[in-house]
């Protein structure tokens, strides 16, 4: 398992699978095409415990959960998914 925290504090475990996961990498190169990708990424990449921590994590004082909070959450979680505490 890999464990983290994301610049806002999110506190986030990830299976190394799921990192190696060659149908991940598909829906992030589409992403491009489809930003609603962005939906199947969070769920591979969290989980849907994990996907539900984040969006309340994220929610703002109306209760919306930005599309721009999300995508700075997970490429923060990329970005330091190979530096974070590898605990097996």
């Amino acid at each position: 398992m890999i464990k983290g925290k994301t610049q806002t504090g999110f506190e986030y475990e990830l299976n190394e699978k799921v990192l190696n996961n060659y149908e991940l990498v598909e829906n992030i190169a589409e992403i491009e095409e489809n930003p609603l990708a962005i939906t199947t990424i969070v769920k591979q990449l969290l989980g849907k415990d994990g996907t539900k921590r984040l969006k309340e994590h994220i929610r703002d004082e109306n209760g919306i959960v930005t599309t721009d909070k999300m995508m700075k959450e997970i490429v923060d979680i990329f970005q330091n998914s190979g530096k974070e505490t590898k605990n097996s």
